[in-house]
């Protein structure tokens, strides 16, 4: 199978990577964490007027660039090697992938909002007793006439404290874990009834906790089936995952570089300790652990448009992110020492993303559990 680049590809990766190097050093990122707004806007629109890479996998015709997951994926892998806290993920990936896979009415004019910059989203859909069963909510959305009222919580929502807008999971029928009953709904973020608790997470991220109480929605909020929802999202997450997993190849390559370039500056007995037998053997497993993500990411972003494939080909890349992301994250603090966990360098910020990482949308015991269960032929 061809996993090589097309040229536009190829140049797509070398325009996000150039920038990101002459506008999105360490210390650069460093500095813009510790002050309000703890992102940078500025980039964003960037992102969104000079590189044009927030269209990256919308159609021509909606003004993106007539991409899809491959772009995605290039990009998402430049923006782990710089460790970028933007919400690419959050907006384009997750918040683009609703839009374009459910028929929204509203979907080209809220797409050319998002390669605007103007839109950003976040995904509300982790509660804190659903652990990662996508259909365990407590939230609920009631229908009133043409609109609905929506109550619940929902846990670290990743990019709210700047999103425009929330994609909310619901449920509108059934049981608290039943499969069927669940809907999807666009919630501007400042509509009334919503509150949230903004925090930063170990890895420089941003998220809330959001409150809907008695949320009240127009009917045309409601996107993909009322009801039938799930599949839907079961589609946009493993899209947002296999992205994940792209952001994580970036992010391993980098703990391997810095880790290489340390060992051989670091002397002991008069020689670099990369000169060491035992600590070559555990770095080339750490290269081997940083290749098999690289292809399994690359396998699974080409099965996306595979919907008999899909599922179970994200669930196995992201098991061996997790994984890697320890193994390698482990073992480069580890040979920097305790030096590696300080601020002041990088190679601790790096391993605190992997270790996010290996845990967002499912930890790896859960999607090995996953795939086990796709490969006997039985629901996830």
């Amino acid at each position: 199978m061809d996993f090589n680049f097309t040229d536009e590809q190829s140049m797509l990766r070398d325009t996000v990577a150039s920038y990101l190097a002459d506008h999105y050093s360490f210390d650069q990122r460093r500095a813009m964490l510790k002050a309000p707004p703890h992102w940078s806007p500025t980039i964003w629109k960037a992102f969104a007027e000079e590189l044009g890479i927030l269209g990256a996998p919308f159609a021509e015709e909606l003004g993106g660039l007539g991409g899809g997951p491959v772009e995605n994926l290039v990009v998402m892998q430049e923006m782990g090697r710089a460790l970028v806290v933007e919400p690419y993920l959050g907006t384009v990936v997750i918040g683009g992938g609703f839009l374009k896979h459910s028929g929204y009415p509203q979907a080209e004019a809220l797409i050319g909002q998002i390669i605007a910059g103007e839109a950003i989203f976040a995904f509300a859909y982790a509660e804190p007793q659903g652990r990662y069963n996508l259909a365990d909510l407590k939230t609920t959305a009631k229908k009133e006439g043409g609109s609905y009222v929506l109550n619940g919580q929902k846990a670290v929502v990743i990019g709210a404290p700047y999103a425009t807008h929330l994609i909310v999971t619901a449920r509108t029928a059934g049981g608290q874990r039943d499969a069927e009953g669940i809907s999807v709904f666009i919630v501007e973020k400042g509509a009334a009834g919503v509150t949230t608790r903004d925090y930063p997470t170990v890895d420089g991220h941003l998220a809330s906790e959001v409150v809907l109480e008695n949320v009240k929605v127009d009917g045309s909020a409601l996107v993909g089936p009322e009801n039938h929802a799930l599949p839907l999202i079961e589609k946009v997450v493993d899209e947002a995952v296999v992205a994940t997993c792209g952001e994580a190849c970036g992010v391993l390559a980098k703990l391997h570089e810095g880790t290489l370039e340390y060992t051989r500056q670091r002397k002991q007995f008069g020689q670099p300790i990369s000169a060491f037998q035992v600590l070559q053997h555990r770095m080339v497993d750490m290269f081997i652990q940083v290749e098999q993500s690289v292809s399994m990411t690359y396998m699974a972003t080409i099965k996306l448009s595979d919907e008999a494939e899909r599922a179970k080909a994200a669930a196995a890349a992201k098991v061996q992110i997790g994984k890697a992301c320890k193994f390698v994250g482990q073992n480069a603090i580890q040979l920097h020492g305790g030096m590696g966990m300080t601020d002041e360098m990088a190679i601790g910020h790096y391993f605190k993303r992997a270790t996010m990482i290996e845990s967002a949308f499912g930890s790896t015991d859960h999607h090995l559990a996953r795939y086990e269960f796709l490969s006997l032929g039985q629901a996830a």
